[in-house]
């Protein structure tokens, strides 16, 4: 049997029928409050340092092409200095759920589009788009949550699992000039770099970095009944808004909301142990 194949019987998959109890050790020895289990184990299959390489190049490219289009926010834009002051409380963190975290050199930027989307690759590599910001007049709690559930995605490694899943079958996906709203930017090569940016996580993933995020979230202050009001939002711009790309493979709906509130008193003393520190 393939090792790919080993892979996808062997026992990891118990953790996807669902999430483990609260109180499950993550990074570091330190409990987690909300319902998630251990990563998984098929990430192994792609060598981590790899991929984050990869994932810098591809970055690197996609800033030029934004600068190169006047896309890419200066360092005195007053969007971009929020998203960064919301980004590194959260950063602070991040080593909680994955000890690599600590030696990821982090980069947060503010990409000018209409698109609804933001995505962060490994190794700490954050995008937003102002079309996520504006369209959907995000508070500062809101696009916390945000960017905590897509660096939940990150820490959790779910992009190595999902290549090394689809490497069974040579998947290797190319990147449209859509994800950015900003007219034809030339096409990527297709390689694992360009499938960081196009691959869809599983139903289980998008929990899990929704309920990562909410306590990374907690954890720095921001209050977690902005996940709620977050996707609510989110739902009401998902009906045939063409911009919406962020929705294309972050589906809302009920169950999703009925996790995240679930979970929210969980993460409350959290959250208040933030605020009063701050």
């Amino acid at each position: 049997m393939c090792r790919i194949c080993a892979a996808k019987s062997s026992p990891w998959m118990a953790r996807r029928a669902f999430l483990l109890a609260a109180g499950t050790t993550v990074a570091g020895g330190a409990l987690a409050q909300v319902n998630v289990g251990p990563p998984s184990t098929v990430r192994s299959l792609v060598p981590a340092n790899e991929l984050e390489v990869a994932a810098q190049q591809q970055y690197g490219e996609l800033m030029q092409q934004a600068r190169a289009k006047g896309a890419l926010a200066p360092e005195n834009h007053p969007q971009l200095r929020r998203l960064r002051s919301i980004s590194s409380r959260l950063i602070a963190d991040a080593p909680r759920w994955n000890e690599r975290a600590r030696q990821w050199r982090w980069e947060v930027n503010l990409i000018g589009s209409k698109s609804i989307n933001a995505f962060c690759m490994p190794g700490g590599k954050i995008a937003v788009f102002t079309g996520l910001l504006d369209r959907l007049e995000l508070s500062d709690d809101e696009t916390a949550m945000v960017v905590g559930h897509e660096m939940a995605h990150a820490l959790r490694e779910h992009a190595r699992e999902r290549i090394a899943k689809s490497q069974g079958t040579g998947a290797l996906l190319s990147l449209g000039a859509q994800l950015f709203g900003l007219g034809q930017l030339g096409d990527v090569a297709a390689n694992i770099g360009t499938q960081l940016l196009t691959l869809k996580f599983s139903r289980d993933d998008e929990t899990e970095a929704d309920l990562v995020g909410l306590e990374m979230g907690a954890r720095a202050g921001f209050d977690p009944r902005a996940s709620v009001t977050l996707w609510e939002k989110m739902g009401r711009e998902s009906g045939g808004n063409a911009n919406a790309a962020f929705l294309s493979t972050h589906p809302t709906g009920p169950d999703r909301m009925r996790r995240l509130q679930e979970n929210i008193p969980r993460v409350e003393g959290l959250y208040r142990q933030a605020v009063a520190r701050r």
